[in-house]
C-alpha cells in the first residue's frame, strides 16, 4: 500500500474549497493594481498639456517668473508646425548629431533607440534625443537672447545622461534660431540647413506686450495644435487684437499660420458690427492681421478702406508687408483712379438738348445754357485744388482771400450720386439768378430749377458705380461721415496668399 501525505495543518489554503481559494487569490490580484499617488502602480497624467505616457517632445517656456512644461507628440506638432517637422526630422536629427558629438545613430528607428544610448553612455557621449521609455525625447526651451531686441525662440537642447541614469539640460554650443526674415514677416523654416549659424529675430512692436503674454501665447499655440479653442478676449475687442496679432506673429515663427490662421479669423469674426468700425478705425493695421490670418472678410474690408484712403497708409504698410500685397493695392488703386476720370469726364461732358435734339448754346437756350454753366462751375471748384495764394506786396496790405478746398472724392461723389437738395439747392440757384434781375422772376426760376434736376438725374448716372459699396460696415445715406470711395471690388483671384 502506498501511503500519501497529508497536507500540513500551518497551510493558510490547506481546509478552504476550490472556489474560496479563487475567490481569495482574485482579490488580492484586484488589489495590487489599485493606483495609489507615488505608488509603484501610479499612471502619470496622458492628456493635454502633459501626455507623459505617450509624449515626446518636452517644451519648457519659462517666462515671467513662470515655467510652463509641455510633453507633446512629435507627430501633432510637425503636422502643424514646419519648425517642429524640420526640427524633429531624421536629417536634421543627424545634422545634430554629426555638429555636436551625438550619440543618433544614422537609422532613427525604435529598435535601434537602446543601442544608440548604450553605445553614448560607454563611450562617454551625450545622447540626442534622449531616449526614455522606448522613445526618443526632443527637448525645446525657450532661449530669450538679447532680451531688447530679440524674440524669445525655441531652441533644442542636448540631453546630458546623469549618473543616476536620468537626464539633465545642457544648452548647445550655439542656439538653433532661424534665419531672419525679409518685409517683416517671418518665412517658413522648412530649410532647416540654414539654421546651422545663430541669428536673430528682431523684436516685433506689439503694444503692452509683456513676459506673461508669450506664456499665452505659446498655450494658444499648443491649444490650437491639440484642436482646443485658444483664451483670447471675447469682449474687449481692442484687446481681443492684441492678442490675436500677437498669437499670429508667434505662428508665423513656427511656420503654422496654416493652422493658427482659421482661428483667429473665426474668433474676430464673431464681433461683427464692432469689427466692421475697428477696421474702418484702423485699415493697415487690419490688412496685415486679415494677411496673416489668411482671412478673406478682413483682409477684403481692410483693403476696400486702404484703397480708398491710398495713399495715407503709406507708411504703414510699404515696408511692412510683402511686395505681392503691395502690388494687389497699386493695382486696386490704379482701377479706382481710371473709374472717377472717366466719370469726371462724363460729368463734364454733361449736355441739354432742345426739343429738336440740337446741343443746347446761349443763342437756343440761354437759361438751359447757364444751368450747364452753373453745375460745371461748381463741378470744377470741387474737383480742382485751389490756385496758390498770391504773394502779398507791400501795396496790398494784409487783405487776403481764403480759398475753400474742394471736398474730397468720396464726399463729391456721393452728393453728385444723392442729388436732390444735397447741392444746389434752391435758395443757392435763387442767389444766382438775382444777380441779373430780370431774370429773378418766378417763372424763371421754375424753369431753371427744372433743367437743374435734369442735369442732376444725368450726373447721379454717371457717378452709379463709384458709389456702390463693397464694404460690411453699413454707410447709410451719407457715406458713414468717410471722405473717400469704398467701391473697390475684391475678386476671388486678388488674395495674395492664393
Amino acid at each position: 500500500m502506498v501511503s500519501h501525505p497529508q497536507p500540513s495543518d500551518r497551510s493558510p489554503l490547506a481546509h478552504r474549497p476550490a472556489s474560496v481559494t479563487s475567490r481569495s487569490t482574485g482579490t488580492r490580484r484586484h488589489r495590487t493594481t489599485r493606483s495609489h499617488a507615488g505608488g509603484s502602480s501610479y499612471r502619470p497624467q496622458n492628456e493635454f498639456p502633459n501626455f507623459a505616457q505617450t509624449g515626446d517632445v518636452d517644451i519648457i517656456v519659462n517666462a515671467d517668473g513662470q515655467e510652463r512644461r509641455y510633453m507633446l507628440h512629435r507627430l501633432i506638432l510637425a503636422q502643424n508646425s514646419g519648425f517642429f517637422e524640420a526640427g524633429t526630422s531624421e536629417d536634421w536629427s543627424k545634422a545634430q548629431s554629426r555638429g555636436q558629438g551625438t550619440g543618433v545613430g544614422s537609422g532613427n528607428t525604435l529598435g535601434s533607440i537602446g543601442e544608440d544610448e548604450e553605445t553614448g553612455r560607454e563611450q562617454g557621449r551625450p545622447t540626442f534625443p534622449a531616449a526614455q521609455g522606448g522613445r526618443f525625447i526632443w527637448r525645446y526651451e525657450l532661449d530669450w537672447g538679447n532680451r531688447d531686441e530679440e524674440v524669445p525662440m525655441l531652441v533644442q537642447k542636448q540631453t546630458q545622461p546623469t549618473m543616476f541614469g536620468g537626464d539633465q539640460y545642457q544648452p548647445p554650443p550655439v542656439p538653433n534660431k532661424p534665419a531672419a526674415p525679409s518685409h517683416g514677416f517671418l518665412k517658413s523654416m522648412s530649410n532647416f540647413s540654414a539654421m546651422q549659424s545663430a541669428s536673430h529675430i528682431v523684436k516685433p512692436n506689439l503694444p503692452n506686450h509683456t513676459d506673461s503674454d508669450i506664456i499665452r501665447d505659446y498655450d494658444n499655440l499648443f491649444r490650437i495644435f491639440y484642436n482646443y479653442a485658444p483664451a483670447l478676449d471675447a469682449v474687449n475687442i481692442a484687446e481681443s487684437y492684441i492678442q490675436c496679432k500677437s498669437l499670429l506673429t508667434l505662428a508665423d515663427m513656427y511656420d503654422a499660420l496654416e493652422v493658427v490662421g482659421p482661428r483667429i479669423d473665426h474668433h474676430l469674426l464673431q464681433f461683427q458690427g464692432r469689427l466692421w468700425k475697428q477696421i474702418a478705425k484702423y485699415p493697415p493695421s487690419y490688412l496685415k492681421l486679415g494677411y496673416l490670418a489668411r482671412s478673406k472678410v478682413i483682409f477684403a474690408e481692410a483693403l476696400v478702406h486702404v484703397v480708398g484712403q491710398w495713399p495715407s497708409g503709406s507708411n504703414q504698410l510699404k515696408h511692412t508687408v510683402p511686395p505681392d500685397v503691395l502690388e494687389v493695392i497699386e493695382d486696386k488703386v490704379d482701377d479706382l483712379h481710371d473709374l472717377k476720370i472717366r466719370a469726371e469726364a462724363k460729368l463734364f461732358r454733361l449736355t441739354l438738348t432742345t426739343s429738336r435734339g440740337e446741343r443746347i448754346t446761349p443763342t437756343n437756350g440761354y437759361m438751359d445754357w447757364l444751368a450747364l454753366s452753373l453745375f460745371r462751375q461748381w463741378l470744377a471748384e470741387n474737383t480742382t485744388p485751389p490756385p496758390p495764394p498770391i504773394p502779398k506786396t507791400p501795396e496790398s496790405g494784409r487783405i487776403h482771400h481764403a480759398q475753400h478746398p474742394p471736398v474730397s472724392s468720396g464726399t463729391l461723389f456721393r452728393l453728385l450720386g444723392t442729388g436732390g437738395s444735397s447741392y444746389l439747392a434752391r435758395d443757392e440757384l435763387k442767389r444766382f439768378l438775382k444777380l441779373r434781375p430780370e431774370d429773378s422772376s418766378r417763372d424763371t426760376l421754375k424753369k431753371f430749377e427744372r433743367r437743374i434736376e435734369e442735369i442732376k438725374s444725368l450726373a447721379k448716372e454717371y457717378v452709379r458705380p463709384l458709389n456702390k459699396s463693397y464694404l460690411e460696415l453699413d454707410l447709410g445715406r451719407d457715406g458713414g461721415g468717410l471722405g473717400y470711395l469704398t467701391c473697390t471690388k475684391i475678386d476671388d483671384g486678388d488674395y495674395p496668399w492664393d
